[in-house]
């Protein structure tokens, strides 16, 4: 079987990688901005062009010579994207002009004998200005507009003509997507570099250091499981610039298109407010949950003792009774494996459909032993019967006999018995009630 092609876009930052992505991929992936160093980490999409599959991988922008702490790393992670790809779009400003980083950037790619492609973007008009760029010596060229998609179909063409054409798989299985969310610097993208085995994801000391949502597809025992890193959550008084914001707006797409979250919380600084927070913003989205306590190597000179720390946990996040909480440490890979069981779990819950005779069969033993109330009134409450009405989250309509609510005690009640009997552990559940009028 042909492995999918990879195209890696490469060139200095701010030349309109991000958007040349976003355009290729159809939708809004990459943080545009017009200051250099909003793409830090490796951004990969699976995309497809006139049947043909390829994998396109957005990378940081490249400068041989920076004393910027991020931007150094995000150098080193684009030239782990050229050294994986199967071909190079490399990108340069026709409205700049031909610049010396072009020209290093050139001589690097030629050492490589990686197969080149230069795309002078920002060409709105006659490709004008594009010869000077045929002094970087590579044999292929083209103008594109990647703002305004002028060009893109030409370029498309040209670069599958270098490569092995495969197929589109419609049939294939869908990865489960999970969204790892926290505040700056709890280790998520530590854990996610442990997970994949490579540095997928620049890590930094610096909190903030990742802004995409970044996307990871790792395949282990036959399940496949495809990671969101997301940008650290913080709060607004933090957020100093217009790409910081837009980051924390991607962290929660993220998680309304996630199947399950990873709420990553700090063994070493403990719990804070902006936790609770993040975990609020999952519980909005309706998505399953596994609390992960990361760090947890050092619970020993840290005198932490787990099952203090997940108490503290149930304390702090009193919302989220049903979420598992897994320790782990991103620096020795403990706990990984129970956190990916815990997660897939997590979302066959979330998937779980039950049949109206058990369902009404638990409910009228649970309404035996404690008979409905009323949100308010003194109406004497009896539920008629229940149906299972949805599926991710499970969401059922309980049909009672007066035009009332329950009491919010009495759901809770009733959801703690369904979690028990059909195993809803790390899934949230919505009871929904209709009331009959007489």
């Amino acid at each position: 079987m042909i492995p999918i092609p990879k195209i890696a876009l490469v060139g200095r930052p701010n030349v309109g990688k991000s958007t040349l992505f976003n355009r290729i991929c159809g939708r809004r992936k990459a943080i545009t901005d017009r200051r250099p160093g909003s793409t830090r980490d490796r951004n990969y999409a699976e995309a497809s062009w006139q049947g043909a599959a390829f994998e396109l991988i957005d990378t940081g922008g490249l400068l041989l010579q920076t004393e910027d702490p991020l931007l150094g790393p995000a150098a080193a992670q684009a030239q782990l994207a050229i050294d994986e790809a199967d071909l190079v779009l490399f990108v340069v400003d026709g409205r700049a002009g031909l610049l010396p980083d072009d020209q290093a950037i050139a001589a690097r790619l030629r050492r490589g004998g990686k197969k080149v492609i230069v795309v002078v973007n920002k060409i709105e008009g006659p490709e004008e200005g594009t010869e000077e760029f045929a002094r970087l010596g590579f044999a292929r060229m083209l103008a594109v507009s990647a703002e305004h998609g002028q060009g893109v179909g030409d370029l498309l063409d040209a670069a599958l003509e270098e490569l092995p054409r495969v197929a589109i798989v419609e049939d294939a299985a869908a990865p489960l997507r999970v969204a790892i969310v926290g505040r700056p610097n709890v280790g998520k993208s530590s854990l996610l570099n442990r997970l994949l085995g490579s540095e997928r994801s620049v890590v930094s000391a610096i909190p903030g250091t990742t802004r995409d949502a970044v996307d990871s597809l790792l395949e282990r025992g036959g399940k496949k499981f495809l990671f969101v890193d997301t940008a650290g959550i913080r709060r607004v008084r933090h957020l100093e610039e217009n790409v910081d914001h837009v980051a924390v707006v991607q962290a929660r797409r993220a998680l309304e298109r996630a199947d399950v979250a990873l709420v990553i919380l700090d063994a070493v600084e403990g719990l804070r407010e902006m936790d609770a927070t993040i975990a609020g913003y999952v519980q909005e989205a309706g998505r399953p949950v596994i609390l992960v306590v990361n760090k947890w190597d050092r619970a020993g000179e840290l005198e932490l003792k787990q099952r203090a720390f997940e108490q503290a946990v149930r304390d702090h996040l009193k919302f989220l009774p049903w979420a598992p909480v897994i320790f782990v440490s991103a620096r020795s890979g403990r706990g990984l494996t129970a956190m990916l069981s815990a997660a897939d779990r997590a979302h066959a819950a979330s998937r779980t459909r039950i049949a109206t005779g058990p369902l009404n069969r638990l409910l009228g033993r649970a309404t035996a032993a404690h008979a409905p109330k009323a949100a308010k009134g003194s109406h004497a409450v009896k539920l008629l019967y229940a149906t299972q009405i949805g599926v991710d989250p499970p969401t059922f309509i309980l049909s009672i006999n007066h035009p009332v609510d329950l009491h919010f005690s009495y759901k809770r009640y009733l959801e703690n018995q369904l979690r028990e009997e059909f195993d809803f552990r790390g899934t949230p559940i919505v009871l929904k009630v209709r009331g009959r009028r007489h």
